[in-house]
Formats: structure tokens, sequence, C-alpha cells
């Protein structure tokens, strides 16, 4: 049976505030109906009295179900919003979080400081949100962007052609536990937001994250250091002399992930926090630059 597009979000509205406030209600109720239109928000706004079709009504059901039994939205509409870019995101990546904000800012601003036409690599890149929002701002840079699963690299592709920056912008099959291989070459800054998630965690995530979001992406070992480790000691074979690495890490972390690179010869240079006041991201500088 069809419905008007305003019958249709207030039967959402109401279903979704039996497990949210009314505000998120709301929100959800306002982007599910968005999606199955293909309407912005102004545009329903004007159309709320049109009935939507047989097909909007039956997509608006099964996203309001997928949605009821802890799906994240994002991985509903099939795109979320990150630094000012919309990406293609799906179940074999981790969704863009404000968090990682916090490491992207630390990244560009060391990168409009690197030498001309820099390389940049983005380790465990997931969807390529922090790379292609460094390529974005760093004009002249040539960013990789590397991750170990073969899914989450199809995603990354996808972004990188949706944010036109093909021309800039690589994707390559490379492990973080492994020694880089000599193709990779040399880079001026490697930036990673890798998985920190500790065995113990990993079993009281959130539902919504435990069991839809990729625990590769996730699970960092027994302590949650495991990558930390292995970038910090074996990735200075990739990165030029005097060159940068810049994590992200979890909460409570960052003392641990100051040791690791201080034990592998970098120097700390800056730790910043994110926008909730934790502390997220560290750049360090390994060796000394040529003179």
């Amino acid at each position: 049976m069809v419905k008007k597009l305003s019958e249709l979000y207030l039967e959402a509205r109401r279903a979704l505030s039996q497990q949210e406030d009314k505000q998120t209600a709301s929100l959800l109720a306002r982007n599910l109906l968005c999606h199955a239109t293909g309407k912005t928000q102004e545009q329903l706004l004007a159309d709320l009295e049109l009935y939507g079709s047989q097909a909007v009504c039956e997509e608006m059901d099964r996203s309001l179900q997928r949605v009821l039994t802890g799906e994240p939205l994002a991985y509903i509409l099939g795109q979320w919003d990150f630094y000012g870019m919309t990406l293609v995101v799906n179940e074999n990546v981790l969704i863009p979080r404000d968090d990682t904000c916090a490491v992207t800012d630390l990244a560009i601003k060391q990168g409009l400081f690197l030498d001309r036409t820099p390389r940049i690599l983005d380790l465990c890149t997931g969807t390529g949100c922090i790379g292609l929002a460094i390529a974005h701002r760093v004009k002249d840079a040539k960013v990789t962007l590397g991750d170990v699963s073969p899914e989450a690299m199809a995603v990354a592709k996808k972004n990188i052609s949706l944010q036109k920056l093909s021309g800039r912008v690589s994707c390559v099959r490379i492990d973080a536990l492994e020694p880089p291989t000599a193709f990779l070459g040399k880079f001026d800054m490697i930036v990673s937001n890798p998985p920190y998630i500790t065995t113990r965690d990993m079993q009281t995530l959130p539902a919504s994250v435990k069991n839809f979001e990729p625990h590769l992406a996730l699970h960092g070992g027994e302590d949650g250091l495991v990558f930390y480790r292995s970038i910090a000691q074996k990735y200075q074979a990739a990165l030029k002399p005097g060159g940068y690495l810049c994590f992200e890490f979890g909460m409570g972390q960052g003392d641990d992930v100051c040791a690791i690179l201080e034990t592998n010869g970098y120097t700390i240079l800056e730790r910043t926090r994110d926008y909730n006041n934790v502390e997220r991201a560290v750049l360090a500088q390994f060796g000394r630059k040529e003179v």
C-alpha cells in the first residue's frame, strides 16, 4: 500500500522512538526517507504530502528494519560524510568517525610544510578517508592508500574516483604487520589509524560495532598495540631521512604509543586531542633530515 511521505516519516520516527531519544529518532527517520526516495532533505520537506511509490514504501520498510536490528545507518545509506567529503562505505570498512579528524588535522598541518610534491602513505586506509582528506588539502602531494583487505581496497578505489583524485592518489595492497616491499619506495610521511582495540575490549564493544563493523580493522592484539610496534619498527625502511609518522590511537593509549615510537628512534613532536578533548593522535619524526 502506498503512503504519503509524511506518513512514512512519522511511522519510522514512532518505531525508532522505542529505542532512541526523540531527536535521534527524527534524524534517523529523515535520513532513511531521503535514502528511500533519493531526495535531499530540502526536497523532502517540500514533498511531504506527496505519495511514495510502492518501491519507496518497501525500501523504507527494509531500511527501518535494518536500523531496528542495530545496523549502523552508514551501511544502510552506503555512504558517510567525513572532512567535507561524501565517501562510499560498506561492511568491509570502518565507518569514518569524527575522532579521526584529530590525526587528519595533524597530518595535513605537517603535510603543508613538507618538501615539494611529498609522498604520503595512508596505512590501514579502510575507506581512504585520511589519505583523501590530505590529498584535497596538500595540493601537490602524491598519496598512496594501503590496506591488507582486498575488499577495503575496492572501497578505497571507489572513493579515489568519487573524489576525482586518481591523478595523485593510488591504492596498493599492504600488510602493516609485514616489512614494506622495496617497490613502495620512500615516503615523506606515513599516517595510520591502525586497529587498536584490545582482545578484552573487543568483547564489550557496542553491538552496532561488534556485530557489523569488520573485526580485521578493529582488533589490535592482546594489548591493542601490535600494529604500532610493527609500523614503528618495520616501516622505518619506507621513510625518507627525517620522515614523519603520524598515528591515531585509542583512549588512554597515548603514553604507550609514544613509548613505542621513542624506543624505535622517533622524536615525539606533537600530541593532540579530538573534539571530545580525548587525546587521540601523535606526530613523530624519525632520524635527521639530510643537509
